[in-house]
Formats: structure tokens, C-alpha cells, sequence
């Protein structure tokens, strides 16, 4: 019988940008899968509550929001 797969890592966040509290899951669906846009990841994890490699949802959309303008502005 093989060992079930070990539960996804759950990360409590501090946003570097804003500093709101949100959780970030490592090997496991978290709630930036299901954005539209994703920043590259890191290399390494970064140490338990660090906000080094994730932003908050809204910090997230906002950033996007800017690359996109940016993008059609450089596109004209």
C-alpha cells in the first residue's frame, strides 16, 4: 500500500507591498492559481514568513493592471 502524498505546506504571509496578512500554499493549489497573471517564481523558498516571493491578492492585481498599461503603451 503506498503512503498518501504529504499534505501542502501552508505559509502565513505578511505582503511586503502593503503589509496585509494572507496565506501562500506551497505544493498545493493556492488562490494565485487562479489569477490571470503570475510573476515568476523564485529559485528558492524563502524563509516561513517572508514576502519575498508572493504579494497579497490585491497587491498581485494591481501589479498586473500596471504591466499590462505598460505593455500597450510600449505596443503604440
Amino acid at each position: 500500500m503506498s503512503e498518501p502524498a504529504p499534505a501542502p505546506h501552508v505559509r502565513a504571509m505578511v505582503c511586503a507591498r502593503c503589509g496585509a496578512a494572507f496565506s501562500c500554499t506551497l505544493g498545493g493549489p493556492c488562490w494565485c492559481s487562479d489569477e490571470d497573471f503570475r510573476l515568476p517564481l523564485p529559485a528558492a523558498p524563502p524563509l516561513e514568513g517572508s514576502s519575498e516571493d508572493c504579494m497579497c491578492p490585491a497587491c498581485l492585481r494591481a501589479r498586473a493592471a500596471l504591466l499590462m498599461k505598460k505593455s500597450r503603451a510600449d505596443a503604440r
